[in-house]
C-alpha cells in the first residue's frame, strides 16, 4: 500500500520489515519482473545489486514512482520534449511535507520514519520530485547525473517539538540527526544543474517544487505556472490551452477512470494502467532499473556529501555508458 512516505528504508528497519532488496533480487532470479516502492535502495551497493541482477536475468526492475505520471508532470514532459522551453539548462525538485505531528505518533510506520531522520543526515526521500525532472532532462537518454554536493541546515524543528511534550513522555528530549532541510545540487554530464530539497519538519505548504527552465521558458509548479519568451511580464497561470495542445494521451484516454479512482490525484491509476499495458504488449517500460538506481542513489550520496562538509561526490554511471545512445522513453511521445 502506498503511503505518504513510500516504503521503509531497508537498511534501517530490517527487524520490522522484510528485506525488500532480497525480495526484488530473488524475484528476478526466479524469472519474474519486479517493481518496488521508493526509494528503491538505500546504499550504492544495493543500487548496483538491482542493476546487476536485472542485467543478468534480463528481467524488468522498476521503481513505482507515481509522480512521473501526474497530469501536470506529463504535460510538462511533453512540452519540454517538444521544445517549448528551448534548450533545458536547470531543474528544481523537492519533497517538502510538514509531518512533525505524524513523526511523533506511536505507530509502526511513524516509528521507522522517525528512526530515519534520527539516524541519517541527508536528502532522504528524493525521488518524488526528482523523477519527473530527470524525465524532462532526458537523464539516461543523452545525459546523466555526474556528481552532487549536499548541505543540511541545523536540526531544530522536531527536537523542539519533542521538548514541548509532557513530562514523562518517551520522546521528550529526543534529538535527531537530519537537519530541518537538506539541499542537494546535482551537475549533469551536459553541464545542467538540478536542485533537490527535502524537509519533513518545516512549517510550510506541501511542495515537490517541479521546476524546469530552458533558454526560452520556465515552468514552475505549486501553483502551476509558465513564463515563455515573448509573453507580457509575469506568469501564465491559465494552462487549459496548453493542456489541450500538449496534454498527455494517457490522461486524455483514462480521464474518466482516473478521476474516479483517486490515488494521489489519479497518478497511481495511470501508473498502474501503463505498467500493465507495457507488460501485456511487450513494450519497453517507461522507467528502468537505471532510473531506480540513479534517483535512489541521491540518498547515500547526499549523506556522504553532508558528512564530508558538502564535498562533491560522483554519481555512478549505472548504465555503463549506455546513456549516451539510449533514445528517450515512449512516455514523452504520448
Amino acid at each position: 500500500m502506498r503511503c505518504w512516505c513510500g516504503s521503509p528504508p531497508t537498511t534501517l528497519v530490517r527487524e520490522h520489515f522484510p528485506d525488500l532488496l532480497w525480495v526484488m533480487v530473488s524475484a528476478m532470479k526466479q524469472g519474474k519482473h519486479a517493481a518496488i516502492e521508493v526509494p528503491a535502495a538505500m546504499t550504492l551497493d544495493e543500487c548496483w545489486d538491482l542493476v546487476d541482477t536485472a542485467e543478468l536475468t534480463r528481467r524488468h526492475c522498476l521503481m513505482l514512482e507515481n509522480c512521473c505520471y501526474g497530469e501536470i508532470e506529463l504535460l510538462v514532459l511533453r512540452m519540454a520534449r517538444q521544445g517549448v522551453f528551448g534548450e533545458l539548462t536547470h531543474g528544481e525538485a523537492g519533497y517538502l511535507h510538514e509531518s512533525r505531528d505524524y513523526l511523533l505518533q506511536d505507530s509502526s510506520a511513524a516509528n521507522w520514519r522517525r528512526r530515519f531522520v534520527a539516524t541519517l543526515n541527508g536528502n532522504l526521500y528524493p525521488t518524488h520530485g526528482l523523477g519527473p525532472v530527470a524525465q524532462y532532462l532526458g537523464i539516461h537518454a543523452g545525459d546523466k547525473f555526474d556528481y552532487l554536493v549536499s548541505m543540511s541546515s541545523r536540526e531544530q524543528a522536531l527536537s523542539r517539538r519533542c521538548a514541548s511534550l509532557a513530562a514523562g513522555h518517551p520522546l521528550r528530549g529526543e534529538h535527531f540527526a537530519c537537519g530541518d532541510i537538506n539541499t542537494s545540487l546535482i551537475k549533469t554530464a551536459l553541464g545542467r544543474t538540478v536542485t533537490v530539497q527535502f524537509s519533513l519538519v518545516q512549517s510550510r505548504p506541501y511542495s515537490r517544487i517541479n521546476l524546469i527552465a530552458g533558454t526560452t521558458g520556465t515552468f514552475c509548479d505549486y501553483p502551476p505556472r509558465l513564463h515563455l519568451d515573448g509573453q507580457p511580464e509575469g506568469w501564465i497561470t491559465e494552462l487549459q490551452p496548453y493542456h489541450e495542445k500538449y496534454g498527455h494521451l494517457l490522461w486524455k484516454k483514462l480521464n474518466a477512470q482516473t478521476r474516479r479512482s483517486g490515488g494521489h490525484g489519479g497518478m497511481d491509476y495511470v501508473m498502474n494502467w501503463r505498467l500493465i499495458q507495457c507488460l501485456r504488449e511487450g513494450l519497453p517500460l517507461d522507467l528502468t532499473v537505471y532510473d531506480a538506481a540513479a534517483w535512489s542513489s541521491v540518498v547515500p550520496l547526499s549523506i556522504a556529501s553532508v558528512s564530508q562538509g558538502s564535498a562533491p561526490v560522483a554519481v555512478p554511471d549505472f548504465t555503463r555508458g549506455a546513456w549516451q545512445h539510449q533514445p528517450p522513453g515512449a512516455l514523452a511521445a504520448g
